[in-house]
């Protein structure tokens, strides 16, 4: 059978793990990573000392190419918003009404079941225990006077 752990040990468990990575790995990657980006900042600034007119040539393809991915995203965004007002339309002309349909539908069986357990089940019951109440009398009174007696 296992123990449960109070907050206190599972808290004490979490902080004598060891950690998933180490704090000399994560100094490492970012002296790395900061070399990487200063020897590619050290490259472009070369090239465009070297290469103008290719730096420009270039320069000007990756700016199409970012007014065309703009164009991309706008249409992405006008699809979305599209589809965030067929939704609207949906919950406010379809689900709504079939909500307040079941709203409707659950008070007729509460009316119901009210009217039912009012008028049919509590009569019944009550003649039920009559019966019963009779029938007990009955035996008291006309049957066998051994039987009747307590144990």
């Amino acid at each position: 059978m296992s123990k449960q752990q109070t907050p206190m040990e599972v808290s004490t468990k979490r902080s004598n793990e060891k950690p998933l990575v180490s704090k000399t790995a994560v100094i490492i990657g970012v002296i790395v990573v900061l070399l990487l980006a200063g020897l590619l900042i050290w490259g472009m600034l070369a090239l465009a000392n070297n290469y103008s007119g290719q730096i420009e040539a270039v320069r000007d393809i990756l700016i199409i190419a970012l007014a065309l991915e703009s164009c991309l995203f706008g249409v992405a965004l006008l699809l979305l918003l599209i589809m965030v007002i067929r939704l609207v339309n949906m919950l406010e002309f379809e689900i709504k009404p079939i909500l307040e349909k079941t709203n409707e539908t659950i008070g007729m069986v509460r009316g119901t079941t009210t009217f039912v357990s009012e008028n049919v089940v509590k009569p019944v019951t009550k003649a039920n225990s009559y019966v019963v109440a009779s029938r007990r009398a009955f035996k008291t009174l006309f049957g066998d006077p051994r039987k009747n007696l307590p144990d």
